[in-house]
């Protein structure tokens, strides 16, 4: 899921016809007296952070002077909240408040519906309402079929204990939310308080809304650089592995920093899972051998080895981790010889500076596991392959004593190598990436092992040279699986004039950028 700011949340809610506060968004001190002087009249100042409890964390400010204004932001602005740096405040005008609800709606995955919620008194967390106030709370699970509406929402305020008036506003307001969030593809929208103004009004004087990762690329207005629920902004190497994700729909890609900025205390290492259950397994298993992971990394759903070469990839942009390890569920129904490669051209192409254990149990995993021995077998470190009947836990503690071994020395991240294809070379393009290959240098391979490998029969000999052998349109929509069979064979096995140019957005940049520090 996809969490939303305050302020981008408060404009869903206006445009689906509910009362907001007047404000704006401030990121300096200027910008906020500036919006001071727009409303013209006392304010409050709100950190724009993912979080609830932000009164009692200081993260909220009352002001009806420049002065006042200028300070406060000057304060919040940098705080520190979590892991989150606060760049952002809302500044908007302070609501003379008379009562406070509570209006919320949650997709409830047991019912496979949503359920609006509302109560009549607000301010603090449902739960605790619902607990202390089980009269002032109701809710109504929603037919998708039919919808949810005005006289919905006056039934719900009814049962809480309002009358009068007031229900007709209420009723419209939930019925405002319910159009909210479908328009939005929301997987929750709450308002805390919704709040009844001394002068009749109904506001939202808060509100929280999280939106469907699966929904995001419907809604590019929003801004959403990274479809994840966490609990702070994305780093740059978490918008960098997204868009992997985002752009390649075969199988799993999901990248998460553990830590941002690796202590060299040669304890950290570069997690990689496949599985949701048997990462979790392997995870415990590096954490009781010792090791802190810096990441956690999950490729699963049977990705192409291009999916896990470019996981690899930027796992390794992380400086300061002692090793590389790698481990799922043991049964996975994956075609464990795509991993391998994948392993195969990223370590090959990071001149690997520190051991690796990878598990690859499942499918063909005796292919996979002679790959990684065939291949890697030169690097100056050890890479050790293990299958279904190696535990997690042996394998975390073969690497404990690899890294032993290697005196803990820390990754050193390094520029990424630029490839640059020769004059003339014969090119395919992939779903993700260019086949480049150099027929001069193909005049002088015996063997063609690059044909002979490919399993998809993408290429075929035309007067002794490697070329197309289906329609381009097709292998560009994915008929090339990307499995580098061919890359790796011609490199060991011919002259080396095939190389697949597989480009990872911004992860040259952001390379560039640690080694410049």
């Amino acid at each position: 899921m996809a969490r939303l700011f305050e302020y981008q949340g408060k404009k869903i809610l206006k445009e689906a016809g509910i009362n907001i506060p007047t404000g704006k968004v401030a990121r300096s001190p200027e910008e906020a007296v500036e919006v001071f002087r727009e409303i013209g009249k006392p304010v409050v100042i709100k950190i724009q952070v993912w979080t609830t409890g932000r009164a009692g964390m200081g993260g909220i400010k009352f002001a009806s002077s420049e002065d006042e204004v200028r300070e406060a932001a000057e304060e919040l602005l940098g705080k520190r909240v979590g892991e989150f740096e606060v760049k952002e405040l809302l500044v908007e005008e302070k609501l003379e408040i008379d009562r406070e609800f509570f209006a919320g709606i949650v997709i409830n995955d047991a019912e496979k519906a949503p359920v609006v919620i509302f109560s009549s008194l607000g301010g603090t967390g449902i739960e605790e309402i619902a607990r202390e106030h089980p009269d002032r709370v109701a809710s109504h699970t929603v037919d998708v079929v039919r919808g949810f509406y005005s006289y919905h929402g006056r039934e719900l305020a009814k049962k809480t204990g309002l009358s009068g008036k007031l229900i007709v506003k209420i009723g419209n307001v939930l019925a405002s939310l319910y159009k909210a969030m479908n328009l939005y593809d929301a997987r929750s929208v709450e308002i805390n308080p919704l709040v009844l103004t001394e002068d009749g009004e109904i506001f939202a004087a808060d509100c929280h809304i999280v939106i469907d990762d699966y929904a995001v690329y419907r809604h590019p207005e929003l801004g959403i650089e990274i479809a994840r629920e966490f609990s702070r902004p994305a780093t740059e190497l978490e918008k960098i592995a997204y868009l992997v994700e985002k752009n390649d729909y075969r199988g799993t890609f999901y990248f998460f920093q553990m830590v941002n900025d690796v202590p060299p205390d040669g304890r950290h290492i570069g997690f990689h899972g496949a599985g949701g259950g048997g990462s979790m397994m392997s995870m415990d298993a590096v954490l009781k051998a010792g090791f802190k992971p810096a990441n956690f990394t999950d490729t699963s759903g049977n990705p192409p080895a291009s999916k896990v070469y470019r996981a690899a990839m930027i796992i390794l942009s992380q400086p300061n981790i002692v090793g590389y390890f790698a481990s799922g569920s043991g049964v996975a129904s994956q075609e464990q010889v795509n991993s391998a490669r994948g392993f195969v051209k990223a370590f090959l192409e990071d001149d690997l500076d520190v051991p690796a254990v990878l598990r690859l149990g499942g499918n063909l995993e005796e292919k996979a596991i002679e790959i990684l021995e065939t291949y890697l077998k030169d690097l100056p470190v050890k890479v050790e392959g293990y299958g279904k009947d190696d535990s997690a836990d042996f394998c975390a503690g073969r690497l404990k004593q690899l890294v032993e071994n290697n005196d803990r020395k820390l990754h050193r991240v390094r520029p990424l190598k630029e490839y640059e294809p020769p004059e003339g070379a014969y090119r395919i393009e992939t779903l993700t990436g260019t086949i480049f290959i150099d027929h001069e240098t193909c005049r002088k391979c015996e063997s063609k092992a690059c044909v002979s490998e490919c399993p998809r029969d993408v290429l075929k000999l035309e007067d002794g040279l490697p070329v197309l052998n289906l329609d381009a349109s097709e292998v560009k929509k994915g008929k090339c699986t990307e499995c580098l069979a061919c890359e790796i064979a011609c490199k060991f096995h011919g002259e080396g004039a095939l190389y697949i140019h597989l480009p990872i957005p911004g992860l040259k940049e952001y390379r560039d950028s640690l080694i410049e520090k």
